[in-house]
């Protein structure tokens, strides 16, 4: 038995039922109050819904619940990226881990310390350029700096420690405000 409609007809109705049911399950976003207003309006209609803005008491806020992840990087993790995280560690809102590119380095650098890390800061030029030829597909994507702290301290030696607190602190904050 031979249907009276031919298959090409079957075909267009077919694709005129399903393009009907796309536009009937299509996403429509919702309008964002952060999106739509003025600074003045956004503040009033942040009161109102009980939230602080601007956003970056809002990101101190939610730096608890997501910590920015920071890897310190030099050549045998034994005086410098050590000291800086021990500086940072009780930071809150951060995570921080530290290592060394070289081969005697006392916790070598690994693919895992990289993929875990949001932020990676450097010591010397050359930490970067190690890791970037050795690692280029995993910090292709990763915030990758620089903060030029020669090798001539020793563990928490008080002027390292100033050193990083006035090198890392800028990078840090502009870190979690992206």
């Amino acid at each position: 038995m031979y249907s009276q409609r031919s298959s090409a007809w079957r075909r267009a109705a077919n694709a005129k039922h399903r393009r009907a049911l796309s536009k009937q399950f299509r996403y429509k976003p919702e309008k964002s109050w952060k999106l739509l207003y003025t600074r003045s309006v956004k503040n009033r209609r942040a009161q109102q819904l009980g939230l602080l803005w601007p956003h970056r008491e809002w990101l101190r806020l939610m730096a608890d619940a997501e910590p920015l992840k920071v890897l310190f990087v030099c050549s045998r993790n034994q005086w410098r990226s050590p000291t800086a995280e021990q500086v940072w560690k009780n930071e809150s809102g951060l995570s921080v881990r530290s290592a060394g590119v070289s081969r005697s380095a006392r916790r070598r650098l690994t693919v895992a310390d990289l993929r875990w890390a949001d932020l990676i800061l450097v010591m010397e030029e050359k930490h970067k350029s190690r890791i970037r030829a050795e690692h280029r597909d995993e910090v292709r994507y990763k915030a990758l700096h620089v903060l030029d702290i020669p090798d001539d301290y020793q563990f928490m030696q008080p002027e390292l420690v100033e050193v990083l607190r006035l090198k890392v602190a800028p990078l840090i904050d502009e870190a979690m405000r992206s």
